[in-house]
């Protein structure tokens, strides 16, 4: 049959894709190694068959070869000579006729069968096994050395001797010895120098090290794509081992890579390969940016594993046999080492490896040290004030809520103060508000089209385009993701800070517990109000909180009822009649810091509670304060005017307190720890007079302008830097904390005389006659004769 396929045409095979000649080209590879395969098993199955043919074939006896019959016969007799003057000649005939034949050599002599008998092919193993001659070896086989043969008269006779064993052990010693002594005696005594010196060599070699530190640091910086591998060999002066500069190269190193890394970072986080991405071509330009890339890892890992090495060493008291660094020195490269890795943390949160770098310095937050712990909470502070999106900052709360779990919550309560640095300020609400929320609805294809001209469709296609290219450039993420990172770190801490309330009551981690409910309180879920507020008032009525600690309980309640707590139907009055009765635990003296946490609960209570407050309330707290502003430092009494001015301007009827005469029944009861029930309203604001006399101007001024009723207009009005001001921010610029008076004292020069022409009057006629009389005699200086009374009780 004629084969019609016809090849084709060049011009076809260039129009033919290349992906369909590639396939083609393996097809047929393919066929050629499966019929090459086909072969190869026929052939393997042919020579099996021919193998069972020859195994199943009876095999003949075997002939004797007489020759070496014949050897071995000799080799016997050398060997073993037999005594064959005790034999009978029938019985030595009998032996070598036995000799002459094959079967008797080959034969089992303790079995039964005939000679000639077929063996069975498939005998038992352990049968073989046991026919085997057992070899009794005692000691170790012998190596022998043939050496020249003997020829004598009856031929030629071997030689051999045994290979001497040598002892090892001896002979490493041996050479060791050897060796030492040829370093002995190569050695020459050293020189010996003087402080001077040493001192000197010791400058050189500092020098040396940090001019090639520079150059390398300086190389890498200029071209890192280039000079990758330098950070290596920057990297490898980590591990310098001259004692005398070792210390100091290391410290330096440890800065330099720290600078070094923080320049050439790139500012996204670099992923390892995948196998496919491996695999496929790339152009030289991708290939170079991927190979420093992975040297930049790598070298960025072992820069991290040799910081936390130096601070495990230091952290154990461990020194290693090699070092040249003693435990004394440790310190200060693990302080160096902290202060790295505090600054990669602030510095690069966006990098790989950040959270073993979190897991390394939130430990070190609870250390001994307080130079290391100190460095640390700054870093994290840093970084929290810093992290915008929330993903270092959920990554540091979970490593510090294992660390208060992990130790039975026997840490610092700063541990805990770091999270009052965190920034959120909203997060998710519950599902039912959000479902009630409506949604933005977006235009279908179809409403788009029916709604909208051409013209508008066009417009409205280039905007969402725009505002796409403007989103990827900008790189911001989306609100619902930020909102969902921050609800999740706050879940960690309220969830740290309920288990300390729950189980560590008595734990010195409390007011810092307080201090960050106090703080986060309105973004706690509305489920777990009732609960909190009745474990804070329990705390308060104990009475072994410090008066702090019971000013933060009092200020994280009313946060909560103050935020979503305001749909709650509970009355706070406790907490209120709790303030009210501690005011006067306030002084100016230790006391007096706490003020600023009086304010915040003040301003909690009284302005964004206005409508739950009664007139009776407002009246006796406002009598009580102006009390308080007398025996307090002068900022506080600031702070606290400026809140009695919010109160006066807030409630209406406050002015009764600047009238002398009694609203009502009753007298106040000053005494009285119940706010509603003293009888403030019959009382004055006597105390406002005092203030008017006080040696600060701020106070001055304030207790002026609440005499005539805080007015906002008018002669009696605060200026605009005073009355725009909160009451806390007052109380802060007019704090004494620096030893400083604000504002500031003109100081007042005296003026000096030569003279002292003035002091003429203040002395009695009498005695300025004798002052003048001793000035105007004229002094004669006589020799000092220390021993003359020694020698006028010597005469008598």
């Amino acid at each position: 049959r004629k084969n019609t396929k016809r090849v084709p045409s060049f011009r076809k095979l260039l129009r033919t894709s290349k992906i369909k000649l590639d396939n083609k080209l393996k097809n047929k590879q393919y066929k050629q190694q499966s019929a090459a395969k086909k072969y190869r098993k026929e052939q393997k199955k042919l020579r099996e068959a021919v193998r069972d043919a020859i195994s199943r074939k009876p095999f003949p006896l075997e002939e004797c070869k007489k020759k070496q019959v014949v050897g071995k016969r000799e080799e016997d007799e050398e060997e073993d000579a037999l005594p064959l003057d005790m034999m009978d000649e029938d019985d030595l005939k009998l032996m070598e006729d036995l000799a002459q034949k094959a079967s008797f050599l080959t034969r089992d002599l303790s079995s039964n069968e005939p000679v000639h008998v077929k063996k069975q092919k498939r005998e038992s193993v352990i049968d073989k096994y046991e026919k085997v001659p057992r070899h009794m070896q005692t000691e170790p086989e012998k190596e022998l050395i043939h050496l020249l043969p003997i020829k004598d008269k009856g031929g030629i006779i071997p030689q051999t001797m045994e290979k001497p064993v040598l002892n090892v052990a001896q002979d490493e010693e041996e050479d060791t010895e050897e060796m030492e002594e040829d370093e002995d005696f190569n050695e020459e005594p050293l020189p010996v120098l003087t402080p001077e010196e040493m001192a000197a060599q010791r400058r050189r070699k500092l020098q040396e090290r940090k001019v090639h530190i520079a150059a390398l640091a300086s190389a890498i910086l200029s071209e890192p794509d280039n000079n990758i591998k330098k950070l290596k060999e920057l990297r490898a002066m980590l591990m310098e081992q001259d004692p005398n500069v070792a210390v100091i190269v290391r410290k330096l190193v440890m800065v330099s890579l720290m600078e070094v890394f923080k320049d050439i970072v790139p500012s996204y986080k670099i992923r390892p390969l995948t196998e496919a991405e491996k695999a496929t071509k790339v152009k030289k330009e991708t290939q170079k940016l991927r190979e420093f890339e992975e040297g930049l890892v790598s070298q960025y890992k072992f820069y991290l594993e040799n910081l936390e090495q130096t601070i495990k060493d230091w952290k154990q008291r461990k020194l290693k046999k090699s070092d040249v660094i003693s435990l004394k020195a440790y310190k200060g490269l693990a302080e160096i080492a902290v202060k790295c890795l505090c600054e990669l943390l602030v510095a690069l949160p966006h990098f790989n490896f950040h959270n073993n770098i979190i897991v390394l310095i939130v430990p070190l937050m609870n250390d001994a040290s307080k130079m290391i712990s100190e460095l640390c909470f700054e870093a994290v502070k840093k970084l929290f004030k810093q992290d915008k999106l929330g993903y270092a900052s959920l990554g540091v709360v979970k490593v510090i809520s294992g660390l208060v779990r992990g130790r039975n919550y026997d840490v610092r309560p700063e541990v805990l103060k770091v999270f009052l640095h965190l920034r959120i300020k909203e997060v998710e609400l519950q599902k039912d508000s959000e479902d009630i929320a409506p949604k933005k609805k977006f235009m279908t294809y179809k409403e788009k089209r029916k709604n909208l001209s051409r013209m508008q469709r066009k417009w409205k296609k280039a905007e969402e385009k725009l505002e796409r290219e403007l989103l990827e450039a900008e790189a911001s993420e989306s609100k619902e993701k930020k909102l969902k990172l921050h609800t999740e770190t706050l879940n960690i801490v309220f969830v740290t800070y309920f288990r300390i309330l729950k189980k560590a009551q008595k734990s010195p981690l409390l007011p810092a517990v307080l201090e960050g409910l106090a703080k986060f309180a309105h973004l706690i879920n509305v489920e777990f109000f009732d609960d909190l507020l009745i474990v804070l008032h329990s705390l308060i009525a104990s009475g072994g909180l410090s008066y702090r600690e019971s000013l933060h309980c009092i200020l994280s309640a009313f946060h909560i009822l103050s935020g979503q707590g305001d749909v709650l139907n509970i009355d706070p009055m406790k907490f209120y009649t709790h303030l009210y009765k501690t005011l006067f635990s306030l002084h100016a003296g230790g006391t007096n810091g706490d003020t600023e946490i009086v304010l915040q609960c003040l301003d909690v209570m009284f302005a964004k509670r206005r409508k739950q407050v009664s007139q009776q309330r407002a009246l006796a707290f406002l009598k009580r304060l102006s009390t308080l502003a007398l025996h307090v430092l002068p900022n506080s009494s600031v702070g606290i005017l400026a809140t009695n001015r919010v109160l006066m301007q807030m409630f209406p009827k406050m002015d009764l307190l600047l009238d002398n005469e009694s609203q009502g029944s009753g007298v106040y009861l000053p005494e009285l720890d119940e706010p509603e029930h003293c009888n403030a309203q019959n009382t004055a604001l006597w105390e406002l007079h005092l203030l008017q006399r006080h040696y600060h101007p701020t106070v001055q001024k304030f207790a002026a302008h609440l005499i005539v009723g805080a007015p906002t207009e008018g002669s009696g009005a605060l200026s605009l830097d005073l009355s725009q001001r909160p009451a806390t921010e007052l109380f802060e610029a007019y704090s004494m904390r620096g030893m400083t008076f604000n504002p500031p004292v003109a100081s007042v020069t005296p003026r000096r005389k030569d003279t002292f022409s003035q002091m003429d009057s203040f002395i009695d006629e009498e005695l300025n006659k004798q002052l003048q009389q001793h000035i105007s005699e004229t002094v004669v200086h006589k020799p000092l004769d220390f021993a003359k009374h020694l020698k006028e009780s010597s005469l008598s």
